[in-house]
């Protein structure tokens, strides 16, 4: 049942989305000055572009399960993205705290699209987190009409995210480790 009028329920995620929104990305950029000096156990990039590429089918699957009517099944997906997006963070801080930047040693026109798609990438990454959190909440608190709305603006930003991630791994893997 749609519930057009604002609740004290609405009041507490919307604080919520504010916070993890702004938190989120500040956490992350302080991070990135935290060097820790330990070898992991395993070379984390191709892990989480991995996580990329298998967030941005999940999206697609829960795109075409809710096109297909199939709400539970769209829910699960929905909610399995999330987790993959979460452990893509926490293994891509792991990586940047542990391991020094790889610079992107491709010159002329590849070198401008890497970072065309880097900047839009990092900024997308960022914008997209209200999204996603606000897009979640209206689903799980039933106001489906403007979850329907908000998805619309959504899903193309997070997919967008997911897809660039995979390919700047993509762009930079050669330049890893020299």
């Amino acid at each position: 049942m749609n519930n057009p009028t604002k609740t004290s329920e609405d009041t507490k995620y919307n604080k919520l989305i504010i916070a993890l929104s702004v938190v989120i990305p500040l956490a992350v950029a302080g991070l990135f000055g935290v060097k820790i000096d330990y070898k992991l156990p395993v070379f984390l990039p191709p892990i989480y572009a991995s996580i990329n590429a298998l967030t941005a089918l999940i999206l697609a699957l829960a795109f075409m399960a809710i096109r297909n009517k199939k709400v539970k099944l769209h829910e699960r997906l929905m909610k399995f993205a999330i987790v993959l997006s979460v452990l893509f963070l926490v293994m891509y801080v792991a990586y940047h705290m542990t391991s020094d930047s790889t610079k992107f040693g491709g010159e002329g026109v590849v070198k401008y699209f890497y970072y065309f798609i880097l900047l839009t990438h990092i900024v997308m990454s960022v914008a997209v987190i209200p999204f996603v959190l606000i897009t979640y909440v209206r689903g799980i608190t039933n106001h489906i009409e403007k979850h329907k709305k908000i998805a619309k603006i959504t899903f193309p930003l997070w997919f967008y995210v997911a897809v660039t991630g995979v390919v700047v791994y993509i762009m930079i893997s050669p330049y890893y480790l020299q």
